[in-house]
């Protein structure tokens, strides 16, 4: 295992700036606040880790990029960020991609965010990607179809007689498509990785600073080794674009870990998608990360 480490100073100058009007912006947040964030470059922190890389095919080593601090973030002349007039997102079920997503975007919206069973593939080059997300088109596709525990057992070979060609209305391709059943871990998984794409449209590249839900995953154990939450870095940058108290964010978290929700739609392998069962929402997965957001709360709150 391979750790990727930084120094505090570098740490805390991708999170604060060195360019003295984001300074002085940081020095106006409240006093709990900096004192999280600041969490970012003190050494052996308990709530933000190092990345660890596992193998030659995890993220970082398989797509090189540029890391993304702070001030190049907030100078971004392309980045997108809520306006009155747009400020809901949007998540729709679909068979197509981007293209469709465009066109159905509604005028409200800051972004539509797409949810398939379908396996996506960007290009040939690329093995399959868990979501993708357009930055200038406020779109973006997560697919489902890797988080099921059965799905590398399933098999659809011979299954298709010949090529068909269909109209892009017509989805009977995908009856009786694979569906996986709404366990705790399916759900965790798509948080992650419906949050990761929304925080592309937001304008967050992939972090390479500290454990984060914006690092890249090549694969479902990177995938499941990255954290829910953002790390101080990516999350000033996410407070900067939306607008919101920290303390209110991990305190709303909280109430949506506890509500128990007694009517949310489960389809299973079992029933079909006319059968919906209404079963309790399951988050036993998320026990870790609630006590991750009561000590940020914490810390907060001193």
């Amino acid at each position: 295992m391979q750790t990727v480490g930084h120094s505090e100073h570098t740490l805390k100058t991708a999170l604060i700036s060195k360019n003295p009007e984001l300074v002085k912006q940081y020095e106006q947040l409240d006093p709990g606040e900096q004192r999280l964030l600041n969490e970012a470059f003190r050494p052996h922190s308990d709530l933000f880790g190092p990345i660890t890389l596992h193998s030659p095919s995890d993220w970082i080593i398989s797509h090189p990029e540029a890391p993304q601090d702070f001030e190049q973030f907030f100078s971004n002349l392309h980045r997108k960020s809520p306006s009155p007039g747009k400020q809901t997102i949007y998540i729709q079920c679909i068979g197509q991609i981007l293209t469709f997503l465009k066109k159905k975007k509604p005028e409200d919206a800051f972004c539509v965010v797409g949810v398939t069973m379908i396996d996506l593939y960007p290009r040939d080059s690329w093995n399959f990607v868990f979501g993708q997300a357009s930055l200038t088109e406020g779109v973006g596709i997560f697919s489902f179809a890797r988080y099921g525990t059965d799905f590398y057992s399933s098999h659809y070979k011979g299954k298709l007689k010949k090529l068909e060609r269909k109209s892009s209305s017509d989805y009977s391709v995908f009856d009786d498509y694979y569906l996986p059943e709404a366990t705790s871990v399916l759900l965790l998984r798509s948080c992650k990785t419906l949050t990761h794409e929304i925080g592309h449209i937001f304008g967050l590249r992939h972090c390479q600073w500290l454990a984060c839900l914006m690092q890249g995953s090549n694969h479902l154990e990177e995938a499941d080794r990255r954290p829910l939450d953002l790390c101080p870095i990516c999350l000033r940058k996410l407070q900067s674009a939306v607008g919101f108290r920290l303390r209110d964010r991990y305190k709303a978290l909280v109430r949506w870990i506890d509500a128990e929700s007694t009517d949310t739609p489960r389809v299973t392998p079992k029933h079909s998608r006319e059968e919906l069962v209404t079963l309790p929402k399951p988050v036993e997965a998320f026990k870790e990360w609630k006590e991750w957001v009561t000590r940020c709360l914490a810390v907060l709150q001193k």
